[in-house]
């Protein structure tokens, strides 16, 4: 009689303990005394063992409520060429951003108008999102721009302090390295237009307009049109 072949385990198994710290608040012990104590199923049976080994595919409880697995998580950065629309679709059958990136569980955070290059990032990451976004966390995003007309001193304390858009002031904005035309102008805000329509305020128009900086992030050297992977892990 031919020996029994020894049962190779099941690929992306692991302990149920184990499955439960990684994915939720409890650690591994704590997740051993739940299963001492009857309070997890697996696939709606109660667990009696430690150690019972569980797939993805599987459907774990504590306290009766199901343990999702934690979502991988990605940000990237792209550098944006003018002519995409800054949105994951399009009603008016525009090109997108998304099709610059081949990761369409991505989304992009904020906005560049169509015309706008630079500085893009996506994630799948809400609590990241969320932090760039809202104005309370007031981070920094700098441009290069390139204007019709030389930009006066009036002018350009004037835009520092704040003007009026839509009835509502704009906050102190910072405008360095000005020389004739072109100049960087540093805001913390992200209406809508908000830098085009600033200069249109002064009765001047910009040309050009291209993001390099968000917060302590550089676009640096990115070639236009590339992304490059900014980090990738398990929440």
């Amino acid at each position: 009689m031919k020996p029994k072949k020894k049962q190779q385990p099941q690929k992306d198994s692991m302990r149920i303990q184990r499955y439960i710290a990684l994915n939720s608040r409890f650690s591994r012990r704590a997740a051993e005394d739940l299963i001492d104590e009857g309070r997890v199923k697996l696939n709606g049976k109660v667990v009696t063992e430690k150690g019972v080994k569980v797939v993805p595919e599987d459907s774990i409880k504590v306290n009766n409520k199901v343990i999702q697995p934690r979502q991988a998580t990605m940000t990237l950065m792209l550098n944006k060429p003018a002519g995409y629309v800054t949105t994951k679709k399009d009603e008016f059958d525009r090109q997108t951003v998304m099709e610059l990136i081949p990761y369409n569980h991505l989304a992009p955070i904020g906005r560049l108008d169509k015309e706008t290059e630079g500085l893009l990032l996506f994630t799948n990451d809400g609590d990241l999102a969320y932090n760039l976004t809202h104005p309370k966390f007031e981070h920094e995003k700098e441009y290069e721009v390139k204007l019709r007309d030389p930009l006066s001193p009036e002018d350009k304390e004037k835009l520092e302090k704040g003007v009026r858009i839509d009835g509502r002031r704009t906050a102190p904005a910072r405008i360095t390295k000005l020389k004739g035309k072109d100049c960087n102008i540093i805001i913390h805000e992200g209406r809508k237009r908000q830098i085009r329509r600033m200069f249109e305020i002064v009765d001047n128009k910009v040309i050009y307009l291209k993001r390099i900086r968000i917060g302590t992030l550089k676009l640096g050297d990115l070639p236009l049109g590339k992304f490059k992977i900014l980090n990738e892990h398990v929440n």
